[in-house]
C-alpha cells in the first residue's frame, strides 16, 4: 500500500524480513544454484545410466577345491593345472595315510586275538566298501547321483573312504573330478538360454516388414 505521501512500503516475509526486489540483480544471483547445492545423486544418476546392465544368463557352478576355473581352464599359480596337480598330490597322500590307520586297525584285531574268521571278515569288508565306494564316486563324477541313495550308501561310504580318496586321485589325470557333468550342463543351459533369447527378440527385419 501507499501512504498519503505516495512512497511505496515493502511487504514483509517471513519473521519481519522485506521481501527481495525482484529489479534487483542481487536477487537473481542469490537463488541461482550453485554446484555445491547440486546433489550428488543426480551425478551418479548419470553415471549408473552409462554403465551396462549385468548379464543375465547361466552362470557356471563351481567345482570343489576348482571353483569355475575349468571353464577356460585358467592358467596360473592358482589356475586350473596347478589346483589339478594339488587335488592329485592331497587325495594320494590321503589314500596312503588311511591305509596306514587301517593297518593299525587290523594289527589291533590281530593283538586282541579274535580269530582268524573274525579278522578275515574284517578283511573281506573293508575290501568291499572300498571296491564300491571307489565305483559310486567314480560313476557320480559323469552323473548325478541319487538323492536317495546317496543317503542309504552314506555308512557304505564312510567304511571305503580310501576307495573314494583314490577314485578323486585317479580322475584328475583326466580332468578336474566332475568337470565333464558341470560342463556338459552348463552348455546346455547355454544353449537353451540363446534359443529363449533368440525367440524373445525374433528376426528384426520380418518385424520391420510387418509394420
Amino acid at each position: 500500500m501507499s501512504d498519503e505521501n505516495g512512497t511505496r512500503d515493502t511487504s514483509a516475509g517471513p519473521q519481519g524480513t522485506p521481501a527481495a526486489d525482484p529489479t534487483d540483480p542481487r536477487a537473481g544471483a542469490a537463488s541461482a544454484p550453485t554446484d555445491q547445492d547440486r546433489t550428488p545423486a543426480g551425478r551418479s544418476g548419470a553415471a549408473a545410466g552409462r554403465a551396462e546392465a549385468p548379464g543375465t544368463g547361466p552362470r557356471p557352478e563351481p567345482l570343489r577345491f576348482f571353483g569355475t576355473t575349468w571353464v577356460d581352464h585358467d592358467p596360473g599359480l592358482q589356475g586350473y593345472a596347478a589346483r589339478r596337480a594339488a587335488a592329485a598330490a592331497g587325495s594320494l597322500a590321503a589314500a596312503v595315510g588311511s591305509c596306514f590307520v587301517l593297518r593299525f586297525a587290523y594289527q589291533g584285531i590281530a593283538i586282541a586275538g579274535l580269530g582268524g574268521f573274525v579278522t578275515l571278515l574284517v578283511v573281506v569288508m573293508f575290501a568291499i566298501c572300498t571296491a564300491l565306494a571307489f565305483r559310486h564316486t567314480w560313476e557320480s563324477f559323469a552323473k548325478r547321483p541319487d538323492p536317495d541313495r546317496q543317503a542309504s550308501l552314506r555308512g557304505l561310504l564312510a567304511v571305503g573312504f580310501v576307495g573314494s580318496l583314490l577314485a578323486y586321485f585317479f580322475r584328475t589325470f583326466t580332468e578336474a573330478p566332475g568337470e565333464k557333468l558341470h560342463r556338459a550342463e552348463y552348455e546346455a543351459a547355454l544353449r537353451q538360454y540363446e534359443r529363449r533369447s533368440t525367440r524373445r527378440t525374433g528376426n528384426p527385419s520380418k518385424k520391420r516388414r510387418r509394420t
